[in-house]
């Protein structure tokens, strides 16, 4: 079978096939008509909308490589010209035009007539935003926006020495996973120490941060932020109640889990006392997995570990390649962490991460290839919000391929024994991170509902918050002050709030469909892929059951999730 060609960008119907974003006087104009023309029929409003996704399509675009030229070079002052312009001049006016069109939509005397098939999560989208605009909260969106940009800017700078080599703390993490137990300790000092130097500033930033997002709440009409952003975030599907209902049941059913795996590490490693340095090191005292030796190889290998699960698969990930889509490589000055970002003009996304050789690394990339593959399969939607997917989904596209392309990792792992200590691995993370998925988010539901808390309340509640959460078998003792402030490792609570609870319930989902593709790989497969292919023109709920699984995260649910992974587990640590 062929890979895919580079496909051309879509074709323009509204806008000059030449136009790029620039200046706000060349972009006006385009708004101007969409306000202004007059609509007569079913037929001219569709044109309409398809005119507006046009422009919003070639505006994200642009904005997206502006935060993607940033994204790779904190030291690029004209590219953070360029994306300091977009945040503060061009999108401010942009939010006011978008609000204009809005109310333009749904006072149209032909919206009834749309396709509700084809609209009902656009006009649904609509009629929020309407409901949640203020002009006043446009400034302050965009004060928000450039604040917490610092958080990035710091952490892509903060370095340590290790063994005369100045390193990221995201390279540094790696070496956790080490045999050499005293140097792992000496490897987390360094690590928190750095972190703990900046204990102040991003304390300060996070007050600065609070206090602006609870304004905005309350202009809205909210008596605080985490109400605010919940409907922002478009959450439909759940509440407030069933996120604390997702918190109890990790607690009740995830937790005496993680707490056999940590029994299992400390007494295979032969510790008396299991310290945070010991949790990534391979309990059989194993040398740490090395997928891979550098990025040409990482995407080699995960262009035929995918294409085994579905030829398209890989062909995506060599097509990002071919176009220059992917930076993958760990340096100084990169934002710290990974993302894909779509690309809705152009139709192929492009991909971010900081790799350092590790497992993780192997696990990021399947991640946003996930992510890219699911962003491929949607790329000929023009509605804009189709496109738009919310977190519940696009997190359990990428999360499921973590999983899905597991049985194909023979790719990077030839001996056995590697391949088996690197799917033990992965399921122990998959188990592990959902009790820090709750704990981040069921500290920001308090940060949010208390503004006027002060930085030792929070510290107070932080470290209770952990604890509720923490495996007892891991010994902290004498670490408090690292403890104090852990939270402002997670990049999540700076710039993208409450976005964090989407991973647990995808992992979840993740999970289920995975345990289908393990009983019936055809069908759970072909079912996985249409699901994906609906983007956002369904609720998440039906999204969901078209992949095969439910939307669901009760402690009944959880429970036979959590069987199936540790029935897996099982299975690997006998063989």
């Amino acid at each position: 079978m062929e890979t895919l060609s580079i496909p051309r960008p879509r074709k323009r119907a509204f806008l000059p096939e030449e136009f790029k974003v620039t200046v706000w006087s060349k972009l006006k104009p385009y708004f101007n008509d969409l306000i202004n023309r007059e609509i007569d029929s079913t037929a001219a409003l569709e044109r309409w909308l398809l005119d507006w996704s046009e422009l919003d399509a070639v505006i994200a675009e642009s904005f997206s490589w502006r935060y993607i030229k940033v994204s790779v070079n904190s030291a690029d002052q004209k590219a953070a010209e360029l994306y300091q312009y977009a945040v503060q001049e061009l999108a401010p006016k942009i939010d006011g035009f978008e609000d204009q069109l809005n109310h333009k939509l749904v006072s149209s005397p032909y919206l009834d007539s749309l396709n509700p098939e084809k609209y009902f999560t656009h006009i649904r989208g609509v009629k929020n935003a309407l409901h949640l605009f203020r002009q006043e909260n446009v400034e302050l969106s965009t004060e928000v926006q450039m604040k917490s940009k610092a958080y990035v800017k710091l952490f892509s700078e903060m370095t340590i020495g290790v063994n005369g080599n100045q390193m990221t703390l995201n390279r540094a993490s790696s070496l956790l996973e080490e045999c050499d137990r005293s140097h792992r300790e000496v490897v987390y000092h360094k690590i928190h120490q750095k972190l703990i130097g900046h204990t102040d500033e991003l304390d300060d930033l996070f007050d600065e941060l609070l206090q602006f997002r609870h304004q905005i709440a309350l202009n809205a009409g909210f008596d605080n932020y985490r109400d605010y952003k919940f409907q922002s975030l478009g959450r439909f599907d759940y509440t407030v109640q069933d996120c604390f209902d997702f918190h109890e049941s990790i607690k009740r059913e995830i937790l005496p889990v993680v707490d056999s795996l940590n029994e299992y590490r400390k007494t295979a490693l032969g510790l008396d006392t299991l310290r945070p340095w010991d949790l990534h090191v391979d309990p059989i005292g194993g040398v740490p997995l090395k997928p891979f030796h550098d990025v040409d190889e990482l995407v080699d290998k995960s262009a035929v570990c995918l294409s085994k699960l579905n030829p398209l698969f890989g062909d995506v990930v060599e097509l990002m390649r071919e176009m220059g889509h992917l930076d993958l490589e760990a340096r100084p000055g990169k934002k710290p962490g990974g993302y894909n970002m779509p690309l809705l003009m152009t139709g192929v996304p492009f991909v971010f991460m900081n790799a350092s050789q590790s497992l993780s690394d192997l696990r990021t990339f399947m991640h946003e290839s996930g992510h890219a593959i699911h962003s491929y399969l949607i790329r000929d939607y023009k509605i804009r919000t189709v496109k738009r997917v919310p977190s519940e989904v696009s997190e359990l596209a990428a999360m499921s391929m973590e999983l899905l392309s597991m049985g194909q990792w023979d790719v990077f792992f030839p001996k056995e024994e590697d391949l088996k200590r690197a799917k033990f691995y992965q399921l122990e993370y998959v188990l592990k991170v959902l009790p820090w998925i709750a704990i981040i988010d069921k500290f920001q539901h308090w940060l949010y509902t208390h503004p006027g808390h002060s930085k030792e309340e929070r510290k107070v509640e932080w470290k209770r918050i952990f604890r509720e959460f923490n495996s007892g078998l891991v010994d902290h003792s004498g670490l408090d002050h690292y403890l104090d402030h852990l939270w402002h490792k997670q990049l999540h609570i700076f710039e993208v709030p409450f976005y964090y609870i989407e991973y647990g319930l995808a992992q979840l989902g993740a999970i289920a469909i995975w345990k289908r593709f393990m009983q019936h790989p055809e069908q759970a497969m072909a079912d996985y892929i249409a699901a994906l292919q609906l983007g956002y023109s369904k609720p998440i709920k039906e999204i969901y059951a078209r992949a095969g699984i439910a939307f669901d995260f009760s402690p009944t649910y959880v429970s036979d999730i959590v069987s199936f992974v540790k029935g897996e587990l099982q299975q690997l640590i006998e063989k």
